[in-house]
């Protein structure tokens, strides 16, 4: 436990928003990796042994079983501190769903990776920077799970897949004069892309206020920093003439998918 997050357990206590049978509580998100700033919220994370019962401000749907996750939701010093409570068995049937068997046979497995669940590839995501209070065990053996699992191909697949969809929505369009909405459609695949080669290099998150952050993090030499941020901020798009930033990235695009073998 770092100094900056050694009073959240007591903290928590206090506020009676820490069940008596935990199996481990761990802090992740933005804060904790580094990335956070005044406005940031901590994100915590909070593994009991049944779902917790306790009054919760908020919950997000997942698809498991229990099939929501109850947040609790405080402040200090003017921080707010969101409280995740998942149960053992809901992060059980969720490391099931990122198994290699679940890939190789289920053809939907991705679906995780794309559905209004977000909420449990967040989970996922956040493990490996976690900055555990207590439980620290569970804590390492769920991060070694994960990591031998099938979840970087998993979402790499499926937001190739996604890039693929809007790739054809773009050159469609472009041989339609449909110009607007070709590069609309390209910039939607051009981050879904993106999405892709992170994902396949470790950075499995879809969050994209953080993509740029995220790219600098993974090393790869299918795309300089330079180059994803020239056309993520279209910097070099001419209203007179969209096709051919269009006809750029989609090239950039299909470049992404050569490399990024599964």
């Amino acid at each position: 436990m770092t100094a900056e997050f050694e009073n959240c357990l007591s903290e928590l206590e206090r506020r009676g928003l820490l069940p008596g049978e935990h199996r481990a509580v761990y802090v992740s998100g933005s804060i904790a990796r580094g990335w956070g700033n005044e406005t940031s919220d901590l994100d915590i994370y909070v593994i009991t042994p049944e779902p917790w019962t306790g009054d919760g401000e908020a919950s997000a749907p997942v698809a498991l079983e229990p099939n929501s996750v109850p947040i609790g939701i405080t402040h200090v010093n003017k921080v707010r501190w969101d409280i995740e409570y998942w149960s053992e068995g809901q992060v059980e049937q969720l490391v099931r769903k990122v198994s290699w068997a679940s890939f190789d046979s289920n053809p939907k497995a991705a679906d995780l990776m794309t559905s209004p669940m977000q909420h449990e590839l967040n989970f996922l995501e956040r493990l490996p920077y976690a900055v555990p209070l207590a439980g620290e065990e569970w804590l390492l053996a769920r991060r070694e799970e994960v990591a031998s699992s099938a979840l970087r191909s998993l979402a790499t697949s499926a937001q190739l897949n996604l890039a693929d969809a809007y790739l054809e929505d773009a050159v469609g369009q472009l041989k339609a004069s449909d110009l607007e909405s070709s590069v609309l459609s390209a910039k939607m695949a051009f981050g879904h892309s993106v999405d892709a080669l992170l994902a396949y290099n470790g950075e499995v998150g879809r969050s994209w206020k953080w993509r740029a952050r995220r790219f600098r993090e993974v090393e790869q030499e299918v795309l300089t920093f330079e180059q994803y941020w020239a056309l993520e901020t279209m910097r070099d798009f001419d209203p007179e003439s969209p096709a051919r930033w269009v006809e750029e990235v989609v090239q950039v695009c299909r470049s992404i998918s050569f490399e990024v073998v599964l």
